[in-house]
């Protein structure tokens, strides 16, 4: 395998990755191969149409399909080790032509977890929650709220942000935002001229929306790691059991591992706001 590296500022890493033809051949001949095995050809029993015959009728797409599908997850992971990356994403593939009797090529563009600087932003947060601590005989105590938390701690670091992660968030968005507009049976025409707003503001309010929340989530991972917030296996046990249903307490079973960074983000959120 030949794989060269490219890296952003941003964190975002290109790879291109080249398959040899032998390990291509090799992969589509197995493939091949399977197909002749279970083959039903009329005038012969299962499996014992002649190769010939059979490879006739396979669909060559359909064989470059399932070779790629073998392939690129090897390849990549390969890739990945070589290159000793810890992606945060899943890749974004491209596939150049595929040739016969060429070397195959892939690019693929992932990104790893951006690059954080807290600075100074416990004092700077201390500042908003100084007022909740003062006690005034006769009056009720001053709460402050996670949104004054948040976006104070969001104005107080520096966070590289992969563009790549913000792209994929944005279209999540925009594909949620068109499934909940057509089961309202409207177009998204209909539904922007109902809400005063063009299909390029509905994308820069989302492009704000993916790049705050994608910073928050992993500013909060930093700050649980550099303070040690974890959280132990009873409590994920205690959120469990305190599901308002079977089913529900059957997919927190199902998503510990989800759950226990959202346990641990909340803990997070405390810590800050007990600062």
């Amino acid at each position: 395998m030949i794989s060269a590296i490219q890296r952003q500022e941003d964190q975002t890493i290109t790879l291109t990755v080249t398959i040899p033809w032998a390990e291509v051949k090799k992969t589509k001949d197995a493939i091949v191969a399977d197909y002749t095995k279970n083959a039903q050809v009329p005038g012969f029993r299962k499996g014992k149409a002649p190769k010939k015959l059979v490879e006739e009728k396979i669909d060559e797409e359909k064989v470059k399909e399932e070779t790629l599908k073998k392939l690129l997850p090897q390849f990549y992971l390969n890739a990945i080790n070589e290159h000793k990356i810890n992606p945060v994403i899943a890749p974004k593939i491209h596939v150049e032509k595929l040739e016969e009797g060429k070397d195959w090529q892939f690019i693929a563009v992932t990104c790893e977890a951006p690059g954080i600087k807290l600075g100074g932003y416990k004092e700077n947060i201390k500042k908003v929650t100084a007022k909740s601590k003062i006690v005034i005989p006769g009056k009720e105590q001053a709460q402050v709220s996670f949104d004054d938390i948040v976006k104070e701690l969001l104005a107080s670091v520096e966070v590289k942000m992969p563009k790549i992660i913000i792209e994929g968030e944005v279209e999540r968005l925009l594909s949620q935002t068109l499934d909940e507009v057509k089961k309202l049976g409207l177009t998204l025409d209909q539904y922007l001229s109902s809400t005063g707003r063009k299909a390029e503001d509905l994308r820069k309010e989302y492009e704000q929306k993916a790049e705050n929340d994608i910073k928050l989530e992993f500013v909060l991972q930093k700050i649980a790691q550099e303070e040690k917030i974890t959280v132990e296996d009873k409590e994920v046990e205690e959120a469990i059991q305190q599901a308002k249903s079977e089913a529900e307490r059957q997919n927190l079973e199902a998503n510990r591992y989800l759950l226990a960074s959202i346990l641990r983000q909340q803990k997070t959120l405390d810590f800050l706001k007990n600062l």
